[in-house]
């Protein structure tokens, strides 16, 4: 536990320096993933305030009395059902204590306004915690790295155990491949498990329904596993039985540029512009009105978290962040591809952690 005191401490120690820079007293952390990454705390019910000068108190209601002492020996507990007015109450000003504006219903706010002292100072902010989590540690590298492997061993064995086969049924290979990926570690899926056939495949959020798998379809798969707080996200899109010329061609510019966007994926490289590196292979095929979302976003304890790589995006990689590059051509009536893998960003080349082969496989 003294290992994990340290990490906690440690991005708290981050999280203060900004505060101060901010000329912010505290911060009232109420998004359960914040608090689970500043603490290390699990449950379903509790907030955090962590002060500049890198004191710091918890609040979470009676059934986690146990727990938050075996996983948050180090900071002060408090047990209270409604745990950010019970933290906020307790402020003594004066003080401007920041709230996360995202993570802030008008609910709670109200709740929050009705709780502060007098002498206390309600300040928004927005991306503080979420700029600390940008940059992952050794320990968040590792966990990816294990939650990735288990995903990827649990589609080869989907593979080989012909599971995915013509006469299933898209719901049936998800159910499969969830099984397998539990059975390898994985305490629940990351998202809802996506098998997309033949003119499914043309739908980039398609789910997995009751159509019945047929000769010389396009399957999508896309999936993750989740294991303690972790997530991974890999996609991959095979054929059944033979691949026509429409299939072949599509697969191959897809892949084109999905290679191009992990080679563009480098520490200092601006997201925009690895963003551009894929569309460019597409459009320039003639088939750029067919790519319909962005090339990819970070991923760790949430499947969908800062970067992200967009016709849009402002800033650059950092050394130790994470990316997924997934381009993809969808079209209505036909079929789509996508192909998707997690990167870490190294000081060169990427690390690529779904490590699943992606030539074309025929089925």
């Amino acid at each position: 536990m003294a290992l994990a005191d340290t990490r906690f401490a440690t991005r708290r120690r981050a999280l203060a320096a900004k505060l101060a820079a901010q000329r912010i007293d505290s911060i009232l952390v109420t998004s359960p993933i914040h608090v689970r990454y500043l603490s290390g705390f699990t449950g379903s019910n509790g907030a955090l305030i962590v002060n500049k000068d890198l004191s710091a108190q918890i609040c979470t209601d009676g059934r986690y009395t146990t727990q938050i002492a075996e996983e948050v020996p180090d900071i002060e507990a408090v047990i209270e059902r409604a745990s950010a007015t019970a933290l906020l109450s307790r402020v003594e000003g004066p003080r401007r204590v920041a709230i996360e504006s995202a993570q802030t219903t008008l609910e709670l706010l109200e709740s929050l306004k009705e709780a502060t002292p007098e002498d206390v100072d309600l300040i928004p902010v927005s991306g503080v915690v979420e700029s600390i989590r940008l940059t992952k540690d050794n320990f968040e590298l590792d966990r990816l790295r294990e939650v990735a492997a288990r995903a990827s061993q649990a589609f080869e064995d989907l593979l080989a155990a012909g599971e995915l086969a013509e006469g299933r049924s898209e719901r049936q290979v998800a159910a499969d491949l969830e099984y397998r990926m539990r059975m390898l570690g994985a305490e629940r899926p990351s998202f809802d498990t996506i098998v997309a056939s033949g003119p499914n495949s043309a739908k980039p959020h398609h789910g997995a329904g009751d159509r019945i798998i047929q000769h010389g379809d396009l399957v999508t798969i896309d999936f993750g596993a989740h294991a303690r707080g972790f997530n991974s996200d890999m996609t991959r899109t095979l054929v059944m039985g033979a691949a026509g010329e429409f299939e072949s061609e599509i697969y191959d510019i897809v892949l084109r540029a999905q290679l191009a966007g992990v080679e563009a994926a480098y520490a200092g490289a601006n997201l925009i512009d690895i963003d551009a590196a894929c569309r460019k292979i597409i459009e320039d095929a003639g088939y750029g009105e067919y790519f319909v979302h962005s090339t990819g976003h970070g991923i760790g304890l949430e499947v969908h978290e800062a970067p992200s790589a967009s016709k849009t995006s402002q800033g650059v990689l950092e050394t130790g962040s994470t990316l997924t590059i997934e381009p993809g051509i969808y079209v209505p009536g036909k079929g789509g591809v996508r192909i998707e893998d997690t990167l870490i960003i190294t000081s060169g080349a990427p690390e690529i952690i779904t490590k699943v082969s992606k030539d074309l496989i025929v089925v």
